[in-house]
């Protein structure tokens, strides 16, 4: 079922407690006084929901809030499919049943997590839409920043969900293949026209490519404090071009994918950071190497990757020698692990942490990769670059003749391990998880049953009941 894109409840009680929830992010994101003393309705009255501009930036703050959600960007968007990519490197020992359905490639359609991944996305992409629709509400000298916010995190959001829901783009017919519902206008009421069928992956892409070239074109170079007062946790222009860069890439549009990162990379406003550890236990800062990061404090914020990859907390994914073996003598990434009877990464151990999305380092290997397939050097060439990755984690410099596709992607593999980038760089490559084929029907994550059991119109994905 999706209510337009977010309600998801099929009891009456259940659909009361949603409009509530509905209610809230439409109107607790305005300022205090009156407005917030509204009692929940069916229909919601946008105009007295969202009525100047603060009411409109506060509502982008909870976008963010949003985006940063424990089941989106807060890192459970990245560990299922960490899990779901895992083959003989890495090990789930938790007791909770959900995580290790991915991690079994047996997931079923009323998992827990894959259903708040896709509840709290469409959140996400809801109050993306309230501050789109109210765009025009806002200061002239805000408009731009807030719109381009705004559209990256819908497109972001979009992107995230047509990868994991949805056949892998070129897997069949992209404009027959179903991806996700696209809902571009806010929830406001609740009747039979709220229920929608899903788009084609064509139709999503095709979404999320205009959200995130706009927004490019609309984002300011540098994060200013205005609108979330969390300083690099804001979307830029460059943000936006890192995520095109990877849309791109998914599509194997090589000369757009190495093009968007060329920009990012020439912007000049990032650095890799000298030591490879530093771009990650970050608390109340941002790495110089981090394009975008979702901000975790004390009082808000979730950092999920801690919660399941550190020793330091459940620590319930484990880093086998297989893994571990795969890194050269010296490489420096090899030391960011943590031995107690097994091994743990290091990358998530700080509570309160922000959570990295995108990094230097992957322009880097992005513009590596599309100039070698496609013999170009536009920026670099793919060996300068490959080289600045391994330097930085003091391994020596491959030759012209040493360079290959494989000694890029597993370049790759191991500077971005357990940032969620594994599962999607197999599918795109067209390589198998194990003796699994990058287009098995369990490698793509079941439409949630509480959806498809309230909305007919939603197909639920092959291989599931």
């Amino acid at each position: 079922m999706l209510w337009k894109e977010y309600l998801t409840f099929n009891s009456m009680k259940k659909t009361r407690f949603t409009y509530i929830l509905l209610a809230a992010i439409t109107l607790t994101v305005s300022s205090c006084g009156d407005k917030l003393d509204i009692a929940p309705t069916q229909s919601i009255d946008q105009d007295v929901a969202l009525t100047t501009s603060k009411d409109v930036e506060a509502a982008l703050i909870g976008a963010y809030d949003a985006l940063g959600n424990y089941y989106v960007w807060g890192g459970q968007i990245q560990m299922s499919s960490d899990l779901l990519a895992a083959t003989n490197e890495l090990q789930w020992l938790g007791s909770f049943v959900d995580p290790g359905q991915f991690y079994d490639k047996r997931i079923l359609t009323n998992n827990l997590y894959a259903s708040n991944i896709w509840t709290n996305s469409y959140s996400a992409i809801n109050i993306c839409n309230n501050v789109l629709a109210n765009i025009d509400k806002v200061d002239a000298t805000k408009k731009n920043r807030i719109q381009g916010e705004a559209l990256f995190i819908r497109a972001s959001v979009y992107f995230e969900l047509v990868r994991l829901f949805a056949k892998t783009w070129g897997d069949g017919d992209n404009t027959v293949n179903p991806g996700v519902p696209l809902v571009l206008t806010p929830t406001t009421e609740i009747n039979n026209g709220s229920y929608v069928s899903r788009n084609s992956v064509a139709q999503v892409y095709a979404k999320v490519l205009e959200d995130l070239i706009a927004a490019e074109s609309l984002l300011p170079d540098a994060a200013s404090t205005s609108t979330s007062g969390k300083m690099t946790g804001q979307a830029t222009k460059w943000a936006a071009a890192g995520i095109l860069s990877r849309v791109y890439l998914m599509q194997q549009n090589y000369a757009s994918a190495r093009d968007a990162a060329n920009r990012v990379i020439q912007s000049n406003r990032y650095a890799l950071n000298q030591n490879y550890a530093s771009s990650f236990n970050l608390v109340n800062m941002n790495s110089p190497e981090n394009i975008f990061s979702t901000q975790v404090t004390s009082q808000d914020g979730d950092n999920s990757l801690r919660t399941f990859y550190s020793i330091d907390s459940r620590g319930e994914i484990h880093i086998t020698a297989n893994h571990l073996n795969e890194y050269e003598q010296g490489d420096e990434r090899a030391n960011l692990f943590y031995e107690d009877d097994d091994f743990f990464t290091e990358k998530f151990n700080t509570i309160y942490s922000n959570v990295p999305i995108i990094r230097l380092a992957e322009m880097y290997l992005t513009r590596a990769e599309a100039n070698f397939r496609l013999n170009t050097s536009v920026g670099a060439t793919p060996l300068a670059d490959i080289n600045l990755i391994r330097n930085r984690v003091n391994l020596p410099s491959l030759t012209s003749t040493s360079l290959t596709l494989n000694a890029i992607l597993k370049e790759r593999k191991l500077e971005l391990m357990f940032e969620g980038h594994l599962l999607h760089d197999l599918k795109r490559t067209r390589r198998s998880v194990g003796p699994i084929s990058f287009n098995a029907n369990n490698l793509v994550y079941p439409i949630p049953q509480r959806e498809t059991d309230v909305n007919s119109q939603l197909v639920q994905n092959p291989g599931y009941n």
